[in-house]
């Protein structure tokens, strides 16, 4: 099941990027450049309908975003890749290495435990970012 929600929104995904559709505006969509939250962070919405948000990202470097929360799985695709170091609100951390042009799975599991997140690198780190609003 997992594997067909992540290969129907990649399928998506990909649909969408080599076209400049409009992007659909509405109330629940992530906020526009720069991110009131993360004033560092620029995110720009892409598409969001009832199943699923797809925003990008931009991560610039030694810019911490504050602790939070995901309430959904999501599909990161690496646009320009780099190390982002997750610091959990316990104190523990750990690292990840996206590489560029690749996929990745983060479950809802995960996204739960309180985090920020650091770009550990000396370049911006973008990523196309597709949350899957009715997966477990």
């Amino acid at each position: 099941m997992h594997t067909l929600i992540f290969r129907s929104a990649l399928v998506g995904l990909l649909l969408l990027l080599p076209f400049k559709a409009p992007v659909s505006q509405n109330a629940s969509a992530p906020a526009a450049t720069p991110s009131a939250d993360h004033p560092a962070l620029q995110r720009t919405p892409q598409f969001e309908n009832d199943d699923v948000a797809v925003w990008k990202t931009v991560v610039p470097p030694n810019a911490p975003l504050t602790m939070h929360t995901h309430q959904h799985p999501r599909v990161i695709v690496a646009l320009s890749g780099g190390t982002m170091k997750v610091v959990y609100e316990d104190g523990g951390t750990e690292m990840h290495d996206w590489k560029t042009g690749k996929a990745y799975w983060l479950p809802k599991s995960e996204g739960m435990k309180r985090h920020a997140d650091v770009n550990a690198g000396d370049k911006p780190i973008e990523v196309m970012v597709v949350e899957l609003k009715k997966a477990d």
